[in-house]
């Protein structure tokens, strides 16, 4: 009913009104057409049981060379006159137009006598409307010398029985008409919605599609007359797929042409603050220093969340342990970790997950990244693997510090790109939006909580767990 409602144009509103509007000028008019053609039978079987009485009394008149007469008993009049439903009377009137017998004030009604065999009128008597047949014959022949006469007869009935006819025709033509109309409404809602169906599904298929499945839309039960829009459709999809191409191919290009300059100057800057150098000029080289190494770190992300992206819509999920994920990352993050002065640990226990290995890898890595850089020197790092405890069949990988960590208001920009904390360091926002992405990516939930006794940060991600040990023996390897 909603739909009905809505301000918007609607094609299941208009096909319904265009049926509601002519059903409901059609239905009256049919309505009013058949109760006419069905009571102009029924009035005419009714004339013609007053013909019968008329021809009943036509056989009651005689006549002896050319006097007409007529006898009525007393029950031959009550028998002309009986009726269940109306009052009956009748009148003979002769060749001259006097009345022979029956109720003469109905001599007055319906004219004068004529030549014509049967006719019919309506009329008053005693202020109640009546309806009159009148029947005339050759009650006298001709002869030599006179010609033929015609005498009359008249009977009159009320307009019970009429009136009890035309109300049943009006029902059977209304009740008729309205059983037709609800027919043709609910095979006409029903004739609207398998129409519209294919547009549901179509709307439902499109409405699924993420921006990383934007294909043409091919679907076998398209209408031809939405046809042109889905054309329409698939080449904005192609627009915009060639376009988000076009931009990632852009960043890990000027991410792959700047990370070697950048890495240059970094080590330049790092040789630099090793030699010997006028001290005023040492801050200098530090801040330089600084700025080179973030700006390194973001070519770096921006050259890995490109090749991620490759990653993620050109390779198949497979079966990893994060414990033995993490274990990798321990080879590279260890050596990292003691040149900060940051205490590394690790607390893993088996736990599988579907994904893409380089991915996760990726994830791991820039969560470290971004604990290393802000927890500070002197810091405590945990990395845990394993099963959620408090969320049955799911699988967990956290990184917790004691550093300073992220009030909790500005946990939800933390997810954002290029939003970095106010704790310095010399990361480049982009950290936990990808991690973000990534998880996303794999069903899994990122949160920001609070690091251990209330101090610091950790991050968890939430999987969904896999039953069983790694395919092909492959844990954790890409």
């Amino acid at each position: 009913m909603r739909l009905l409602f809505d301000a918007r144009p609607s094609i299941r509103r208009s096909l319904v009104m265009w049926l509601v509007l002519p059903l409901a000028l059609l239905v009256p008019a049919t309505a009013f057409l058949f109760y006419r053609l069905a009571l102009a039978p029924a009035l005419d079987s009714l004339d013609h049981s007053l013909d019968g009485s008329a021809l009943a009394i036509e056989r009651l008149v005689s006549q002896d060379h050319g006097r007409v007469t007529m006898r009525v008993s007393p029950a031959l009049d009550a028998a002309l006159r009986a009726d269940r439903f109306d009052e009956v009377h009748w009148v003979v009137l002769d060749p001259a137009g006097r009345v022979l017998a029956g109720d003469a004030p109905l001599a007055e009604l319906g004219g004068p006598p004529a030549a014509v065999d049967w006719r019919f009128s309506d009329a008053t008597w005693s202020g109640e409307s009546v309806r009159v047949a009148m029947h005339s014959w050759t009650c006298v022949p001709a002869a030599a010398d006179r010609p033929a006469a015609r005498c009359e007869a008249r009977v009159s009935e009320t307009l019970n029985k009429r009136h009890g006819v035309a109300q049943q025709v009006l029902a059977a033509a209304a009740s008729a008409m309205l059983a037709e109309a609800l027919v043709l409404a609910v095979l006409g809602w029903l004739a609207i919605a398998r129409s519209l169906k294919p547009m549901e599904r179509l709307s439902k298929d499109i409405g699924q599609r993420s921006p990383d499945h934007l294909g043409p839309v091919d679907r076998p039960d398209i209408p031809r007359e939405v046809a042109p829009l889905v054309s329409a459709l698939n080449g904005l999809f192609a627009r915009v797929v060639a376009a988000s191409a076009a931009e990632k191919a852009f960043i890990a290009d000027a991410a792959h042409q700047l990370r070697t300059p950048l890495t240059l100057m970094r080590t330049e800057t790092e040789l630099a603050l090793l030699e010997t150098h006028p001290p005023q000029i040492d801050g200098l080289l530090r801040r330089l220093h600084i700025a080179t190494t973030r700006a390194a770190r973001l070519a770096n992300q921006l050259l890995s969340q490109a090749r991620a992206e490759h990653e993620r819509h050109n390779s198949a999920m497979e079966r990893f342990d994060l414990k033995q994920i993490a274990s990798e990352a321990a080879e590279e993050w260890v050596a990292r970790s003691v040149d900060a002065g940051v205490d590394l640990g690790f607390e893993l226990e088996s736990t599988h997950v579907e994904g893409h290995g380089f991915l996760l890898r990726e994830m791991l890595a820039n969560l470290l990244d971004n604990a290393i850089n802000y927890a500070g020197h002197g810091a405590r790092i945990t990395v845990r693997t394993g099963p959620a405890a408090d969320a049955p069949g799911c699988a967990l990988l956290e990184v917790e510090d004691n550093g300073p960590g992220i009030p909790a208001e500005q946990r939800v920009r933390a997810f954002e790109r290029f939003q970095r904390g106010n704790a310095g360091g010399t990361g480049s926002g982009l950290g936990l939006s990808i991690v973000r992405d990534i998880a996303a990516h794999h069903g899994a939930r990122a949160e920001l909580l609070d690091g251990p006794g209330g101090v610091g940060l950790k991050v968890r991600i939430t999987f969904a767990a896999v039953d069983g040990p790694a395919r092909g023996g492959r844990a954790g390897h890409a």
